[in-house]
């Protein structure tokens, strides 16, 4: 008898939609849920794929990995902004803590993997992998047995900001397919003990389909050709799941879960038009039309603060011997930040009403903040807003994304589903046969509970708990 875990990632699968909606076209998910147990994981602030996904496989937040999302800020320059990769990671992942007592792993499509690193396992990268032809596959000649197992294999979508919908459709199944097409021959072909998958279709399905699924958003299609797009692409993942769990034993510990949920897109509040309306951002000429942000435009001499657009906002103030031009004095930034918060979430809608905006600081939302963390992050509207960087809107409010088309945003709550090998086994006490819904658990549990499958001590520097 081996003991292995296995993890299925589904970026961005949603509470409502599982445990919910298409509860009853996914029999195979749902007969998990029966056997083991199941309830909302709490993610992280802010709840994006970078750095969502490694925070769950270290158990240490964003301020510790040092990553605040996608783009991070290089330096206290304007425009300095980096990618972030496995290099930016320095800190010990699942595959790096189980290869050291002689574990092996197999890690795919996991986020924040590109490039690939050296370890006691075999590892293809994530959608941040700029092309095949870069440090995808650990190690190298795994790239050559892609090919032949799975020779459509795609990395991500390359545009599934588009209009041309019917298309993304298609090309959504037939990379989710691939994937699990991929994940089976591993799981059948290496002598693995850990292995963790991330397929990201259901994330670009949500952003590119949500509308039409859900009744209370503002753009809503009844009778739409794409009415079922979302109900049918969750029965062909959880039949994609069937084959998966087909291909284990009985001596597997199974996982499903997700980084973070979905929720309807309302709208965008233009976070630089609002801090030139109330007098942090001052630009050197009025912008004819909508205009990208960048630093150029900026009269840094009158400017206290600026913002970045994304599902969530991050305000960066102008600090005084911090930033190249900074204007606001180290006495003066606590009061400044302050008085942020407070005029940021007094935010009201066209209508008059306040949209609920939550304004975090990170040190302390954080156990500590390496790298560049940013002054403020900003839910607009407990995330039904999105943040906007662009300027020339002539308001804080727009109902047209800047960065193409998106109909829904990031939620707090992904899901987790668990099914211990102890369940099968022959005289399991009555705790490890308990089934059913569960108290919501956080993002952080996820990796102290592999742990603990493996019978493996768990670091105290990890911030979750066994489930």
């Amino acid at each position: 008898m081996k003991k292995r875990v296995l993890i299925i990632g589904w970026d961005c699968a949603a509470p409502e939609l599982i445990f919910d909606a298409f509860k009853d076209d996914m029999p195979n998910t749902r007969r998990l849920m029966e056997e083991g147990i199941y309830g909302e994981l709490e993610s992280t602030i802010p709840p994006i794929t970078v750095p969502a996904w490694m925070c769950m496989m270290t158990s240490r937040d964003p301020g510790e990995l040092g990553v605040y999302g996608f783009r991070n800020r290089k330096d206290y320059s304007y425009d300095a902004m980096t990618i972030a990769n496995s290099h930016t990671v320095k800190v010990p992942t699942l595959w790096d803590l189980l290869g050291k007592t002689k574990k092996k792993s197999v890690v795919l499509g996991v986020p924040l993997t590109y490039p690939a690193k050296p370890f006691q396992g075999w590892m293809v990268t994530s959608f941040l992998t700029p092309n095949r032809n870069s440090q995808w596959t650990f190690p190298r000649r795994l790239t050559r047995e892609i090919d032949q197992a799975a020779s459509n294999y795609m990395i991500d979508i390359p545009n599934f900001r588009t209009d041309r919908r019917a298309e993304l459709e298609q090309q959504l199944l037939k990379m989710t397919a691939e994937r699990f097409k991929l994940a089976r021959h591993l799981l059948k072909t290496k002598d693995w003990d850990f292995f963790a998958m991330v397929e990201m279709g259901s994330d670009r399905l949500h952003h590119a389909f949500w509308r039409f699924w859900d009744e209370t958003h503002r753009k809503y299609e009844p009778n739409s050709s794409f009415s079922e797009t979302m109900r049918n692409y969750y029965r062909m993942l959880d039949a994609e799941l069937g084959e998966t769990l087909a291909c284990v034993d009985d001596d597997t510990t199974i996982m499903v879960v997700s980084d973070h949920g979905a929720k309807r897109m309302d709208g965008g509040i233009c976070v630089n038009e609002w801090l030139r309306q109330h007098g942090y951002l001052t630009l050197k000429t009025e912008p004819q039309g909508i205009t990208r942000w960048t630093a150029d435009l900026v009269d840094w001499e009158k400017t206290k603060a600026w913002g970045e657009g994304g599902y969530y906002a991050r305000i960066f103030i102008n600090v005084e011997g911090r930033e190249p031009q900074g204007i606001v004095s180290a006495q003066d930034y606590e009061s400044i930040r302050d008085e942020l918060k407070a005029r940021l979430e007094a935010i009201v809608d066209e209508e008059g009403h306040n949209i609920n905006t939550r304004v975090f600081k990170p040190e302390e939302t954080y156990r500590e903040c390496r790298n560049i963390p940013p002054d403020l992050i900003v839910y607009f509207g407990d995330l039904f807003w999105r943040s906007v960087g662009s300027v020339g809107y002539n308001s804080i409010y727009t109902y047209e994304n800047d960065t193409g088309p998106d109909d829904c945003n990031h939620a707090e709550m992904g899901i987790f589903i668990l099914k211990s090998a102890s369940y099968s086994s022959v005289g399991a006490t009555a705790w490890s046969r308990q089934t059913g819904q569960m108290p919501t658990k956080r993002i952080y549990d996820i990796a102290p509970t592999v742990l603990d499958e493996f019978g493996i001590d768990i670091p105290s520097t990890m911030q979750g708990k066994p489930i």
